[in-house]
């Protein structure tokens, strides 16, 4: 399987997640709720992650998983311990330590990270911030196919 996520790149300086991931200083990306919830669990070392800015319409980034993390139902010290841990490759600001401050957290930890051509992303309706899909062509613009909410589901 390979993997589409979205990052935000908007906002103050310091929230730039794709910025941070071309320069290196993040390599690792969190995604948290209440409850377990895509990715959690559902991704795994050596498969392709392929990064987009929210709202660009353009994958321009590609990475190997190298680490995955999974947690559920951690207390409160435990969010803000594992966070702090892997702080140096999640380079999180302060506004995202309190967004991904969760109690199912899903850390994934990637290298060898490429700029691409841009794919044009083919949205689909209800679809989340994170993607879970056969092959990057599945939601490319001339050869995407609907989206199979079925590979989403625990």
């Amino acid at each position: 399987m390979v993997h589409l996520v979205y990052c935000d790149n908007a906002g103050k300086k310091g929230e730039k997640v794709l910025d941070k991931i071309l320069a290196g200083s993040k390599t690792m990306i969190v995604r948290g709720a209440a409850g377990r919830k895509i990715p959690h669990s559902r991704v795994f070392e050596g498969e392709r992650l392929y990064f987009m800015e929210k709202g660009s319409a353009k994958i321009t980034v590609t990475a190997i998983v190298k680490a995955v993390q999974n947690y559920v139902k951690l207390s409160d010290e435990e969010i803000t311990k594992t966070l702090s841990e892997n702080q140096v490759k999640l380079n999180l600001s302060d506004k995202q330590k309190v967004r991904w401050h969760k109690k199912c957290l899903c850390l994934v930890e990637f290298e060898n990270v490429e700029e691409i051509a841009p794919l044009d992303f083919e949205h689909q309706g209800n679809m989340d911030d994170w993607l879970i899909i056969e092959k990057i062509e599945d939601v490319v613009r001339g050869t995407s196919i609907p989206y199979d909410y079925e590979k989403s589901k625990f």
